[in-house]
């Protein structure tokens, strides 16, 4: 089951504040280059993986969806979503990823922004949409990248002798990665560029295009305190075809 740390009330008091909570796409640098890499919306239906506030579920509908579903474990982020909704053609349903199921051949585009790192089973959830989406339709998301997920986490680990061994996990050892961000104790999974890539093609996608994403010159110009985030990818931005 997906930790529901959005619910956590520490949490969402911080999460409330962040610039894309409080704008919206608007407040998310790499919003720009995703849009680039939706397909044409009029008349689509469309699922939103993590739909939190429902930004992207109202923009999607601007841009002609004829419905969207949006689908988050959290209530609280459901309820804001709802709040801010007045759209009979979106749908907001509280579900946890690890588990959700969907109907078959039913989309057109699944879109997940900033939610695949907190997902243990991608797999299940990866052939799940692709047999929800119809042949054809798109899947993009965006995810940290897994240069940000992997930072090397000193710890002890006791092996089958009952011995102590310090160990450090790097790029190359995924899984579950504890994170103190907005409130302590954030699960995150960390998992290579080439395993999410691979997952993909063995689900039956196609990749259309892969964007590890930095701020631009423009934005930095813009925000100077961006200009740190060049020393690595900040995202990993990800187009495919069912």
């Amino acid at each position: 089951m997906t930790q529901n740390i959005y619910d956590d009330p520490e949490f969402f008091a911080g999460y409330r504040r962040l610039p894309r909570s409080v704008q919206g796409l608007a407040g998310a640098h790499e919003w720009p280059t995703l849009r680039g890499l939706l397909p044409e919306l009029r008349g689509r239906t469309v699922l939103d993986l993590g739909c939190g506030f429902g930004w992207f579920c109202r923009w999607a509908r601007e841009a002609g969806a004829q419905r969207v579903l949006g689908v988050d474990v959290s209530e609280k982020m459901l309820t804001e979503a709802r709040a801010r909704t007045a759209d009979a053609a979106i749908t907001y349903r509280c579900a946890d990823l690890e588990t959700l199921e969907l109907p078959e051949a039913c989309f057109d585009l699944a879109y997940s922004s900033l939610v695949l790192h907190y997902i243990e089973d991608l797999t299940g959830l990866l052939a799940r949409v692709r047999r929800a989406l119809r042949p054809g339709a798109s899947l993009v998301f965006s995810a940290e990248h897994p240069i940000v997920t992997a930072p090397r986490q000193p710890r002890w680990t006791r092996g089958a002798d009952g011995r102590k061994t310090w160990s450090i996990d790097g790029y190359g050892n995924e899984g579950r990665r504890v994170r103190d961000w907005l409130a302590k104790g954030v699960l995150k999974q960390h998992r290579t560029l080439a395993t999410y890539l691979n997952l993909l093609v063995r689900r039956g996608f196609t990749i259309v295009h892969v964007e590890e994403w930095s701020p631009s010159d423009a934005q930095i110009a813009a925000d100077p305190s961006l200009a740190e985030e060049r020393e690595r990818p900040m995202f990993l931005l990800v187009a495919a075809r069912a």
